[in-house]
């Protein structure tokens, strides 16, 4: 795995069309994203209704995404895209949302968008390969996070199920999918081993969920809360949910292409849509990283329905649906044809999926367990790795200085949000072991 993965970390020098389509695309999301009707971060979203209805600035909601942004960007998003050599959501999204809303003029938005697309596409060449010849290599160090970060996002399903239905429940998905991986690692070597793990788990769920909808159906417990939702027509949310849905569908062509983009980026393979996608990309594992992705978007998809639904801005990936569906795709001519088909099935339907959500309590709540578990499982993984890290390029002192500047970020109130805290800490202190070198005071580990 680390001989892939240092491949892929040099793999940063792109193709041109591949820079091409990464420059387009930012300018893109950044034009629709100066237009309220698109951003990345789900935090954004609900405050773009204030701001179309004319209640607050554009300079005040840009500081809200940057505020929300800067972090992931900077702390999370380009420490994954430098130790993996993909490229993330964080690294390329969440920027262009902070410039599209910040940008004073509909010209300006997309000529600063595809400005940061050509700094990601030539300027992470530059720091991977100034960041490798330094004595103290923090970079190689951080594909140390890519084992923590694959094998422990497997056991998300079992948090969620766990959480949502008890804890006998959970420990039966935790014995399947111990099984599971042991069997996959013995029998298929070559396949990631959590691959039948999680989808049994999120079998396991949605099936524990589903179950329990159609028991309270069947015994009358929802009767009344449906009848209110089928008879309440001057419901004010219903009229905002349907007002937000046809804002969205007058922009249809504008999604299109902007399905479009994201499915031929995400089938160029120089583009993860998680963590842990990330590096299965790096390591040519297309057929999982699609199936991690599928399994993801069912955790977001009600969070971006409903937030869409209430806000008219959509997300800049929709439901990400089409992340697997471009790994999976053996050209990028099709990607485009079906990046666009997508995303007009998935604009076209939002009312309709709003509505089935809204009668299916116990599924809708399995996804936004599955998130919170996403969040838990990676939270862990992610401070472990950098904690793996932080020992191979520094042993005990590079453990005191990461570690330490973690500690004292949750101190601090978490300045850096705590997702990002251990990369952002690695490559801090990967830094400041440098400087201590230069200043003879530090040996490093390797030659």
């Amino acid at each position: 795995m680390g001989a892939q993965l240092a491949a892929a970390a040099g793999g940063l020098d792109f193709a041109p069309a591949q820079r091409l389509t990464v420059i387009g695309l930012c300018a893109l999301t950044a034009f629709v994203s100066h237009r309220a009707l698109a951003v990345f971060n789900d935090g954004v979203r609900p405050f773009l209704l204030d701001f179309v209805q004319g209640r607050t600035r554009r300079g005040a909601t840009g500081a809200v995404s940057f505020g929300l942004s800067a972090g992931f960007v900077f702390g999370l998003g380009a420490p994954m895209a430098l130790s993996s050599g993909v490229l993330n959501p964080w690294l390329v999204f969440l920027p262009t949302d902070v410039l599209g809303i910040l940008a004073p003029r509909k010209w300006l938005a997309p000529v600063l968008g595809g400005a940061w697309g050509a700094v990601v596409v030539f300027g992470l060449k530059g720091a991977n390969d100034a960041a490798h010849r330094l004595p103290v290599d923090f970079l190689t160090a951080m594909q140390q996070m890519s084992t923590p970060i694959l094998f422990l996002f497997t056991l998300f399903p079992v948090l969620a199920v766990c959480k949502q239905f008890g804890r006998a429940r959970g420990a039966v998905a935790g014995a399947v999918e111990l099984v599971l991986v042991v069997l996959t690692m013995k029998l298929w070597p070559k396949v990631f081993a959590g691959s039948l793990a999680m989808a049994a788990g999120v079998l396991m769920l949605i099936g524990f969920a589903v179950a329990r909808d159609l028991r309270e159906r069947r015994d009358g417990a929802t009767t009344d809360q449906d009848a209110g939702n089928e008879t309440g027509v001057d419901d004010p949310m219903a009229s905002l949910f349907s007002a937000s849905a046809a804002r969205l569908r007058q922009h249809l062509p504008l999604f299109m292409a902007l399905g479009a983009g994201v499915c031929l980026l995400s089938q160029t393979h120089i583009f993860g849509g998680g963590e842990a996608t990330s590096f299965l990309i790096a390591q040519g594992q297309y057929a999982e990283a699609a199936q991690v992705d599928f399994y993801r978007a069912f955790g977001f998809l009600p969070l971006i329905a409903t937030t869409a639904l209430a806000s008219g801005a959509y997300g800049i990936a929709g439901f990400t649906v089409v992340y697997p569906l471009g790994y999976l795709l053996p050209n990028p001519w099709l990607a485009v044809v079906c990046g666009a088909l997508v995303f007009t099935v998935e604009v076209l339907a939002l009312s309709g999926i709003g509505r089935v959500l809204g009668r299916l309590p116990s599924v809708r709540d399995s996804s936004e367990r599955l998130r919170s578990a996403i969040g838990d499982t990676l939270q862990l993984a992610v401070l472990f790795g950098s904690l793996l890290a932080a020992q191979t390029m520094g042993g005990g002192l590079g453990l005191l200085i990461v570690g330490g500047l973690y500690l004292l970020n949750e101190a601090m109130g978490r300045v850096v949000v705590r997702m990002a805290a251990g990369p952002a800490a690695v490559l801090a202190g990967g830094v400041l072991l440098n400087v201590l070198y230069w200043l003879d005071l530090f040996t490093p580990l390797t030659s």
